[in-house]
This record gives C-alpha cells, sequence and structure tokens, in this order.
C-alpha cells in the first residue's frame, strides 16, 4: 500500500481519541480525529476514506445511526471501537455493515494489528475487485461474470463484441487497426476481410449508443483503425 492511508477517528472522548490517533501514527497512517456523529458526516462528505475507528456512543448522532449512513455509501472499512460491549451489539453492528468489533478497554497492539489486518483485507479484495473489471466513462465490464453495463443498465452484445470492446477497453489510448482485431477476436490470420470487422464494431457501436445516444465511446481514426473515445 503505497499511497498515504487516510483514518477517520470518531470517539468522543478527548483521552482515548487521541491514544487510537497515536497508534495510527506509529503504522505510518494518517488519523483525523473528530468527536460527534455529526462531524464525521461532514469530514465524510469531504473525501475518501481508508479506514473509520467508531465508537458507539456519541453525542447527538449514535454510532449504529452512523454505521448504517456510511455504509449506504459504498464499501468502506469500519471498526467499532465500544465499551458497549454486550454480545447482541457485537452482533447487531456486524450484521449493520461493521467489519470489526473491539471492545474497550482494548489492548494497543491488537487494535493496531487489527487495522492493519483490516487495511490489508480491503486492499487486496480491492486490487482483485480491478483486475477483473474493466471501466470507461459509465461503462463496467466484468471480465468474470462475463457481463457488460452502461450507467447501470445491462447490454446485451455477442460474444464477439464484448471480445472486441474487451480489447479496447484493456488497452484505452492504443489504436487497434482491423488487422489487430480480427487476429486477437478471431483468432486467425486477417486477408483484408474488413467487412467482418466492420459489421461487428457497427453493430457494437449502435448497441453502446442506444444505451447512452449522449456518449461517443469508440473512436474511428481514419486509415489506422480504432480506439475509445477518452
Amino acid at each position: 500500500m503505497d499511497k498515504q492511508i487516510n483514518i477517520l477517528v470518531v470517539e468522543d472522548d478527548n483521552d482515548i481519541n487521541q491514544l487510537l490517533c497515536r497508534i495510527i501514527k506509529k503504522s505510518q497512517y494518517l488519523p483525523q480525529p473528530v468527536y460527534s456523529g455529526t462531524e464525521a458526516m461532514l469530514y465524510l462528505e469531504k473525501q475518501k476514506w481508508d479506514l473509520i475507528l467508531l465508537d458507539l456512543m456519541l453525542p447527538g448522532m449514535t454510532g449504529e445511526e452512523l454505521l448504517t449512513e456510511i455504509r449506504s455509501k459504498g464499501p468502506i472499512p469500519i471498526m467499532i471501537i465500544s465499551a458497549k460491549n454486550e454480545q447482541q451489539t457485537k452482533i447487531d453492528c456486524l450484521r449493520a455493515g461493521a467489519d470489526d468489533f473491539i471492545s474497550k478497554p482494548f489492548d494497543v497492539e491488537e487494535v493496531s494489528a487489527r487495522i492493519d489486518a483490516l487495511l490489508r483485507r480491503y486492499h487486496y479484495s480491492n486490487e482483485t475487485k480491478q483486475k477483473n473489471h474493466l471501466l470507461h466513462k459509465d461503462i463496467q465490464m466484468d471480465l468474470e461474470a462475463k457481463t457488460v453495463t452502461v450507467n447501470g443498465d445491462l447490454l446485451t452484445l455477442t460474444a464477439r463484441e464484448y471480445a472486441i470492446l474487451a480489447l479496447l477497453m484493456s488497452s484505452p489510448k492504443k489504436v487497434f487497426s482491423k488487422s489487430n482485431l480480427f487476429e486477437s477476436v478471431w483468432n486467425e490470420p486477417f486477408h483484408g476481410d474488413d467487412n467482418t470487422v466492420n459489421v461487428h464494431m457497427s453493430n457494437l457501436r449502435n448497441k453502446l449508443m442506444k444505451a447512452n445516444p449522449d456518449e461517443d465511446y469508440i473512436e474511428t481514426i481514419w486509415g489506422m483503425g480504432y480506439r475509445l473515445n477518452s
């Protein structure tokens, strides 16, 4: 994990908040202390966070309410650190979307180790997801499920159309000649039969245009071939 890791610490007790921030800094991460659910919401709207440490007993908005709100915004790792250590509270929080639960009083080394483990797990999960997904504008291609969505709607493509789009999206800046496309998609030598590529490219473009008429996804470079329109 080369980039700076930003961790939001939502804890109303000043001493505990400072202790958590020291633990985070010792691991070379960047903490941002906040002291209420309302303040946390302001920081959540400002930027993306790599991890959130969340107390449950907060002034105003409770930790449980904040947990639900954070989880609705997407897959942000959330670790609950709370004195509310009843078994049912833990179960409820985990079911509501928390990734881990540590009871107060906590062991400093355990908190540090669990932060590292949670960040590793999410980092690996995101890396795997990125390898299996291609993105361009509002096109999302899931290489594992072999699905394509445009603007959130599922697009029905033939095997050849799917292969052409996957090739273009795998190298978005590259210009693919018709011979490149034919030999990569059909796995046969190209003998100058432009019509085969033209028909499949035309059908693919029409389907993309129908899915979102406001976007032009594939650019023709005259005399050279095709590439994604940036």
